[in-house]
């Protein structure tokens, strides 16, 4: 199990009176997108985290408490924080809310995805010495429950399935992965939703990543005329779907 000593180098918030970080933490990639949960859907939104400009948040969504900060990109970025949360400061539960990349031929800009489980080709498995073992983390099963739940009472369009976490985005050879990880029914591409999984399972917590596609990989048998980008409001609109999953899951935790 990962070693946690001292105190938290990235996640201090003695410089924002000590505001406390609640058990669900909702855990977008970007800070500023972090910011604009806060602003949007939170009450009494206060600041806990400003270290290197990796914005947190506390507030009250429906009168229960929720935190949400950025994560940065990639396994190495999400993975610290991820770390930090559980580590030092008795998060119990982190949800991704993120972006990802459609690999799958029906699956279109705006859908959103509830990860079942994550691959990856990133080194983060090394790390658990199973020489020829795949290990293939998955999400807890009580917030996979309520986010299925609750994409279901709202009425939010989503599928369920695999997703494959990327130690690149720009790639020597990706599209021939991403060719066959889609012949292989995985669903979409991202970056971080396989730290968050293993962490949470080596460190016996609860974690979920929801995803919104927001453009599509020109894999084999993917029409690009049916892929074109989401519009400002579209893409907003699609967020939002994903964040309201997201917080109707940490009023279940």
């Amino acid at each position: 199990m990962t070693q946690f000593f001292g105190e938290a180098h990235h996640i201090q918030n003695k410089k924002h009176d000590g505001v406390k970080i609640a058990k669900t933490v909702l855990l977008p990639g970007d800070p500023l997108r972090a910011k604009w949960i806060a602003e949007t859907f939170l009450e009494n939104a206060k600041q806990f985290n400003s270290i290197r400009n990796m914005f947190g948040y506390t507030g009250t969504y429906k009168g229960e408490e929720v935190s949400v900060m950025g994560s940065g990109m990639g396994v190495s970025s999400a993975g610290i924080y991820i770390a930090e949360l559980y580590g030092f400061y008795n998060v119990e539960n982190i949800i991704r809310v993120g972006t990802a990349g459609s690999i799958s031929p029906d699956i279109a800009p705006g859908k959103v995805i509830i990860g079942l489980s994550a691959s990856t080709d990133t080194g983060w498995p090394n790390q658990y010495g199973l020489g020829g073992v795949t290990y293939c983390p998955s999400p807890s099963s009580k917030l996979l429950h309520s986010a299925l739940k609750a994409a279901s009472n709202q009425n939010i369009d989503y599928i369920a399935g695999q997703l494959f976490s990327s130690t690149t985005f720009y790639s020597y050879n990706g599209l021939k992965t991403l060719n066959l990880l889609s012949d292989l029914g995985c669903l979409a591409v991202e970056m971080e939703a396989y730290a968050l999984y293993a962490m949470a399972s080596e460190q016996k917590k609860h974690a979920l990543a929801i995803v919104t596609v927001s453009d599509a990989v020109p894999v084999t048998g993917m029409d690009m005329s049916k892929m074109r980008n989401l519009t400002a409001e579209e893409r907003q609109s699609s967020l939002k779907e994903m964040v309201l999953i997201a917080l109707e899951c940490a009023l279940d935790s």
